[in-house]
């Protein structure tokens, strides 16, 4: 998408008048941006996930900043106690966004950009907190394998001084309980997750949800696989981002939540679709640890899956 002129001023004003939360641009501050990238979390009832998802990546980064929205399960302080654990407190950054956010679909549609409740808002706001000079957009569900903790690490102080834009391949692994999950290897899904921080790449409002700016050249690296799954708990309100959800069966723009919705249901109906396998762990090992740490390191790429049915452990 080619780049607007929206990071081009100071910053942005936001329609409520709440100037705490007026976004100002983080290479319009007086102080430089650092070498470095911040994998910036935007996290609402989280804590579940967290203590699969900080370790990794608190190693791998330079700095993880969590905004929490509006939480009711302790997710802040879930973030402090895993960092506090992991020995790595400094590198956690943990801020709060105050306003309820619009959900994907319908209801961000409805929603005027410079909002506070706006996703593009929103967005600009928590990466603005940035102080260094990449940023990682992470989700507050996605697991960094061994072999992804060792890559982005590897990578982080390289992007840091290049105009690169970085796609990271991911799969949907859907838990069942701490010994059993399935995992899609028939969606292959590799967006863009590492950008520049710079006026070139910033949040605009799209169709259905938030997007952010490029300028019209610029360099793109993709990950190879194996390096990242998405959390998705069966016992979970999966969707409760999106506000119509029943817009999947019909939306080209779609296609990937389509396919994770047809996953969800089929699984917690007790069919296992095609191109996902059934993973099993060890008995005393959690069946996040296993795959992350475990199987997807071992198996044959690229992933295949030759029967629907098919068990590893």
């Amino acid at each position: 998408m080619a780049a607007t002129p929206l990071g081009d001023g100071e910053g942005l004003t936001n329609l409520e008048g709440h100037t705490d939360f007026d976004v100002t641009w983080p290479w319009r501050r007086d102080e430089p941006l650092r070498r470095g990238a911040t994998a910036v979390l935007r996290v609402k009832d989280e804590a579940r996930s967290l203590a699969y998802v900080l370790p990794p990546l608190l190693r791998a980064v330079d700095e993880v900043l969590v905004v929490d929205n509006n939480s009711t399960d302790g997710t802040p302080d879930e973030a402090r106690r895993v960092a506090d654990e992991l020995g790595r407190a400094d590198r956690l950054r943990v801020e709060h966004y105050p306003f309820d956010v619009a959900r994907a679909g319908a209801e961000h549609r409805a929603t005027p950009e410079r909002s506070v409740h706006s996703l593009a808002y929103f967005y600009n706001w928590c990466f603005a907190q940035v102080t260094t000079r990449y940023s990682w957009k992470w989700d507050g569900d996605m697991v960094l394998t061994r072999e992804g903790e060792l890559s982005m690490g590897a990578l982080s102080w390289q992007v840091g001084s290049a105009q690169a834009v970085v796609r990271l391949p991911r799969h949907s692994l859907y838990v069942e309980s701490s010994q059993r999950a399935y995992l899609d290897l028939g969606l292959r899904n590799a967006e863009e997750w590492g950008f520049p921080v710079g006026p070139d790449y910033v949040y605009t409002k799209a169709p259905e949800w938030e997007i952010r700016t490029t300028p019209e050249t610029y360099r793109e690296l993709e990950l190879p696989q194996g390096l990242c799954v998405e959390l998705k708990w069966l016992d979970g309100d999966e969707f409760a981002h999106w506000s119509d959800p029943e817009s999947f069966a019909t939306s080209q723009r779609n296609h990937r939540k389509r396919r994770e919705w047809e996953v969800f249901h089929a699984l917690r109906a007790g069919r296992v679709p095609t191109g996902v396998v059934q993973v099993d762990a060890p008995a005393g090992v959690h069946v996040v640890d296993h795959v992350t740490a475990e199987w997807m390191p071992r198996a044959p790429r690229p992933f295949r899956v030759d029967d629907p049915r098919h068990r590893r452990s």
